[in-house]
């Protein structure tokens, strides 16, 4: 009852879709898998964004269900962690579920069949406000915990306030509005896991007291209001938590709701200014899946090794959730789902907007890996002259000028299309869907920012090298300058040792002269009696 007393404000563009294919998936509860009866589990070291983190096993090590397999390396890290006891075979490059479709390091491990934890579960904390924030960071951090809604940003590092953060943390948003087509992980995980998501927002709020102002704290959470469900189950959980600072506001089911700043300004009526974050304006936002498993990292000493993911599509016989195991191989998801239909046709990470094509379903599962769509043949319909009508501009929910991005970034006008806020695009594909062209608006938008952060990787490496030139010169000349100085140095130490020497010798002729005149002058009469006899 408490979410309907409160109004939410309306954020511009988006679109009304037809169907968003949900209810296919959603009709039996989430299934577990365990990764003990996996032929091998291939967990790839760089699986959130930042620096990878360091390897500390090797082959022929036995780890438990866990355990630490590479730890933090630099302040934007954290660590990864075995999702089963087994034997390390190897350490070596495989493909990875991202879409450069690049090879990266990764740790193969062959289950043993056990899943044995050993002493491996972290202590947990089940006082959790007994503890200092900085404990509780240091846990969430330990454990490996990243974004789950997509960015797979360090959780621990977004829960800190920034230094040049001009505000103080006022509102606390759970995103579980997850408006794309397809996915429903989120959906079934607050149906089942409500309880434990909203303990993770009291963790979170924990964590942030110490940057709120006087006057407290709120979290609002927010869902789209076609999950009844999904609703239902939360507003029992935070009923039974019985702490005013949560609220849960169903939101209009539109797309892309579930974008951090467009829910932020539904649920707060703020905008996030253009090339800021969230938190300067004093707002902090995390998935609902983060929550849960920031819960099960403090209260549990569980540390980030399983995830729910989405198996769905015309493409499988039986589309529902799974309860998967990081470094699973896909293809036992899709065998789990009953395996391919005669329809199969694409593989697709994520939903039907923004999902990445896959090459293969050989990847290995990983934290940013929510969903997995095998979709049908799609209808090609090639691209045509862009008509002029707007219908881009209407459906962006950034304010951005899709068709002028588009002309410059055809053009390569990076300049240009860097000053129309590209950067400030989401990649929903509002534009290129409702695009009557069929302009693939958004590769262009994608191929534009690639090409602008590799001309300032340029940029940065010719700095970074007439730095290097300079300071060699530099040095050169403050070489030559010490050598010349050091030898017009060492030419007067020279000279005036010369006119030492000289002097020198001056003194000793003058004592030789003076001994030799001395020498030649007569010698007195003596004037001294004889002593005569008496």
């Amino acid at each position: 009852m408490l979410a309907r007393l409160r109004q939410w404000w309306q954020h511009t563009g988006g679109l009304e879709l037809k169907d968003y294919h949900k209810t296919a998936s959603t009709q039996q509860p989430v299934r577990k898998l365990s990764a003990s009866t996996a032929q091998e589990i291939v967990i790839p070291l760089q699986q959130h964004t930042g620096q990878p983190p360091k390897p500390i096993v090797q082959a022929g090590d036995f780890v438990y269900k866990g355990q630490v397999l590479a730890v933090a390396n630099g302040r934007i890290s954290v660590p990864v962690h075995a999702s089963t006891s087994g034997r390390i075979q190897a350490l070596e490059t495989r493909p990875i579920a991202h879409p450069s479709g690049l090879n990266d390091l990764c740790v193969i491990l062959i289950p043993d069949g056990q899943d044995q934890w050993g002493d491996q579960r972290l202590p947990p904390i089940t006082d959790y406000q007994a503890v200092s924030a900085e404990c509780l960071h240091q846990r969430i951090s330990e454990a490996g915990i990243v974004g789950l809604g997509g960015a797979v940003f360090p959780a621990a590092i977004k829960l800190q306030r920034p230094e040049s953060s001009p505000s103080p943390i006022t509102t606390l948003v759970i995103n579980g509005a997850e408006c794309e087509p397809y996915i429903t992980c989120d959906d079934m995980l607050m149906r089942e896991q409500a309880a434990e998501i909203i303990g993770g927002c009291l963790i979170m709020l924990q964590v942030l007291q110490e940057y709120a102002p006087a006057q407290g704290l709120n979290c609002f959470i927010g869902i789209e209001d076609n999950k009844p469900q999904a609703i239902a189950a939360m507003q029992t959980a935070i009923d039974q938590a019985n702490d005013p600072r949560l609220k849960l506001i169903p939101v209009p089911t539109q797309y892309p709701t579930g974008g951090e700043r467009q829910l932020i300004t539904l649920l707060t009526g703020r905008e996030v200014p253009s090339g800021s974050r969230p938190t300067a304006i004093g707002v902090l936002c995390h998935n609902v899946a983060t929550a849960r498993a920031i819960y099960q990292a403090v209260v549990l000493g569980q540390p980030l090794i399983t995830r729910y993911v989405t198996v769905t599509g015309q493409g499988v016989v039986r589309p529902q959730n799974f309860e998967v195991p990081l470094g699973m191989r896909m293809q036992t998801l899709i065998e789990a789902a009953g395996g391919y239909t005669s329809k199969a046709q694409r593989l697709i990470m994520g939903g039907s907007m923004m999902g990445v094509a896959l090459p293969s379903d050989q990847l290995p599962v990983v934290k940013a890996t929510n969903c997995l769509w095998v979709s049908e043949p799609e209808v090609s319909n090639p691209p045509l002259p862009c008509i002029r009508c707007g219908r881009c501009a209407e459906a962006c929910p950034v304010n951005l000028l899709p068709q002028q991005m588009y002309w410059y970034a055809r053009a390569r006008d990076l300049e240009k299309v860097e000053q129309q806020h590209i950067f400030d695009c989401i990649e929903c594909g509002c534009c290129a869907y409702v695009c009557p062209s069929h302009l693939p608006l958004v590769d262009y938008y994608r191929y534009a920012k690639a090409d602008i952060y590799a001309q300032r990787e340029v940029r940065a490496k010719a700095d970074l090298a007439r730095e290097r030139h300079d300071f060699h010169q530099e040095r050169i000349e403050r070489a030559k300058r010490e050598k010349a100085e050091k030898l017009a140095k060492h030419k007067a130490a020279a000279q005036n040792k010369t006119a030492d020497t000289a002097d020198k010798q001056a003194a000793i002729q003058a004592a030789l002269a003076r001994a030799q005149a001395k020498k030649a002058q007569p010698a007195p009469p003596s004037t001294a009696t004889e002593d005569k006899p008496a």
